[in-house]
Order: C-alpha cells, then structure tokens, then sequence
C-alpha cells in the first residue's frame, strides 16, 4: 500500500488525538528512517528524545530478542533475573542508591507524585492530605487527569475536569515567584529542568542551584523531570548536571530503552525510597525481565559509544551554525547539547509549515508551541550528516 492509503486507514479507525507530519515510516536504521514508498528522512525528533541511540540499535536488539527467547514477563509477583541487575547497574550509572522502574514517562511522575506525598506525611509531618507540590508554569509531565490538573495549556486541561488538588503553580525561571509560593505544608517543587515540550526553555543561569538551596532552607523535595532531558542528550547524563544540581528524586524515561520498550523509573536514596511498601505502588509491567534486559543494554550502550561526550560536541556546533542563519523568520536559536529550539517570530506563519517543507526535503522535525521547531536528533549522528542537514535547514528558514 502508498502513503496515502495507510493515512485514510488511520484517520478512520483510529482516535484523532496527534497531528503527526504526513509521512508513514515503515523502518529505522541510526538516524535514518524511510516511508512505505522507499523515501529516506534524516530523524531530528528522536521519539521526543526516546531514541538517543538511534533507530534499531543491533547491541539493544540482540538483547531485546535474547531475552524474549527466555521469558518476557512475570509480574511482581515474583523475581526475575535481570531486574537485580538493572537496579545495581541504574544506581552505578546514576549514584542514586535506589529505583523503581514503570513504563511509560507518565506513570514514573505519578510515582513520584505519590512518593513525595508519603514523604511529605511520614518524614515531614504534614498534616494528613495537606501537602503541596509547586511546579511551573508552561510545564509538560504527561496526560494523566492528575498531571493535566497543573498544567497551564488550556487545550491539554479543557473538558477534562475536574482536577487533583494539590498543586500550586509559579513561573518558571523566576526564583520569587517560587519563594512566595513556599507554604509549611510544601513537600516538593517538580520541575523540568529545561522544558522542552515547552519549547525548549532553559531557565536563567543558576536557577536550578537556587531552587535546590531554598528545597534545603524549608525541608523541601527536589524533584526533576528528566523523562526528556535526561540519559544524555543535553550532553550530561542528566542536565541538572549543568549546574551540578543532584535532585532528591530524578525521573527517567523514554531513552532508558533506546526506543524498543516502554521503561522509566524514578530514582531516590533509600531514606526517600524506602517508604514505599509493599503493596502501595506497582505496575504489571513494570519491572518486567524483557524491559529490565532491553535498559541495561540501553544504558551500556550510551557509556560505551560516549554519546553523552558526542551530544556536548556536536550540540554546541549544530547550535552555533543554526545562529549563523540569517533569517527573517528566525526570533531565537537556543539549546543544550543536541535539544535545541528555533523559535520563529509570529508573523513567519507558525513552525509547522516550515516542518512540512523539511519533511520534502528529506529531514524529520516537529513543531511545538506553534511558533518552535524542535530538533534532537539521535546522539549517534554525525558531523558529516549535521553538514548535510545545515544547508538544507538554511534554505528552508530562507523561505519567504
């Protein structure tokens, strides 16, 4: 079947809730992917960042298979082999001393929400269901009733209500706004620290040290959503590292499984983990021998081929070349690492358009925010393929 075929399938069978580019993938290989007609693309979305090692990784499929020869799934019910050894070899990477894995990026904050809420009654002494948790405005973490209640997109929230109590919301980047917000009934601020659905936002220097000093004054949680952020692509493990921020409790996913499976995890020290018990969170399928398999490779794989070390180097270089465009459209180029953002100005016509030229020309890149093209490509590419890709970009920015 062509393209256009599998689209009218789509459209009429299945729910409409994304707006994907009109190009129907049918393999990946590295930082390439090519349609149902043969058609090759350059990726620079990565899955929102869930393929930092590229498409089909071998090292992360011959785990992947070798494991699903053995056995797939066990419940919590019972232990299974690999999940120990995902523990010891997530704490060894991370320096957290413990972790509970889930699956989608959703689920692992609404671990963390539950986490910082017993913490907040067991540790803190909040009065019973009193506790609050600050986040920031333009903030992503999922689409869960609970994390659509703070979130300040309208269209993510309207008609979904009503809402989970508990959150108050301040700027982000703005370090009085988060002061005033501090309550004795606060138990933890959750934030990204650059937001990328968001647009790629990176907060003002020293914010995120400033947050972490004020959480200590006042016996406040720091939590950090690292789902995108996080396993290298901002060019450190994870980018509260930037400015050598260790978060109470860091939430993973989406590259923890180098885009074979769904794994995420929320990361803590015992004093904080350890207050879970049994019976008091859990996931079928979190945890699972097949997704324990399909991370630890994942993780292997980010060491072993240093694509922290190749997201620093070749992030910097896309940044300052895209900065050399000399476009009318252009408002901004920011970024860290191989997550940047150009934002366009409002009168260019939105960041869509110019992401469907791209797509005929041979480069995958999605809007956010409307007026935001966001590009993060795999880790594993490369200076030749970035060279490429830079004119191709410039001429598409040129564009009237």
């Amino acid at each position: 079947m062509e393209s256009k075929e599998y689209i009218e399938i789509e459209e009429k069978y299945g729910a409409h809730n994304y707006h994907p580019l009109d190009v129907v993938i049918e393999r990946g290989e590295g930082v390439w992917v090519f349609d149902v007609e043969g058609n090759k693309y350059l990726d620079c979305l990565s899955a929102y960042s869930a393929l930092n090692q590229g498409h089909v990784h071998p090292k992360i499929l011959d785990a992947m298979i070798e494991q699903a020869k053995k056995v797939t799934l066990t419940s919590r019910a019972f232990r299974n082999q690999q999940l120990p050894l995902f523990y010891k070899e997530l704490s060894e990477m991370t320096g957290y001393e413990m972790s509970l894995p889930m699956n989608s990026g959703a689920e692992a904050v609404e671990t963390a929400i539950k986490l910082a809420r017993k913490w907040a009654y067991k540790t803190k002494e909040i009065p019973y269901y009193e506790s609050e948790i600050i986040v920031a405005d333009g903030n992503f973490h999922g689409r869960t009733i609970t994390i659509i209640s703070f979130s300040t997109e309208e269209y993510y929230k309207k008609e979904f209500g009503p809402f989970t109590p508990g959150f108050i919301t301040v700027k982000y980047g703005d370090l009085k706004s988060l002061e005033s917000a501090i309550t004795p009934n606060t138990a933890a601020i959750m934030l990204e620290p650059i937001q990328g659905e968001g647009g790629v936002i990176i907060p003002p220097k020293g914010y995120l040290q400033s947050v972490v000093n004020l959480c200590q004054q006042n016996n406040i949680l720091f939590i950090a959503d690292e789902i995108q952020t996080g396993l290298g692509r901002t060019g450190k493990l994870f980018a509260c590292q930037h400015e050598n921020v260790r978060p109470d409790m860091m939430i993973i996913g989406k590259a923890l499984s180098g885009g074979f499976y769904p794994v995420s995890a929320v990361l803590a020290d015992r004093e904080i983990m350890g207050l879970f018990q049994p019976g008091e969170h859990g996931s079928t399928f979190g945890g699972n021998p097949l997704g324990a398999a399909v991370a630890r490779a994942a993780l292997n794989v980010i060491r072993d081929e240093k694509l922290i070390e190749r997201a620093e180097e070749l992030g910097n270089y896309f940044i300052e070349e895209l900065k050399k465009i000399s476009s009318k459209h252009v408002k901004e180029v920011r970024g860290r690492g191989l997550l940047i953002g150009v934002e366009l100005k409002p009168e260019a016509g939105g960041a869509r358009r110019f992401c469907e030229v791209l797509k005929r020309k041979g480069i995958l890149a999605k809007e956010t925010h409307d007026n935001v093209i966001r590009f993060a490509p795999p880790l594993i590419i490369s200076k030749e393929i970035l060279d490429w890709a830079l004119p191709i970009i410039e001429e598409t920015l040129l564009m009237d």
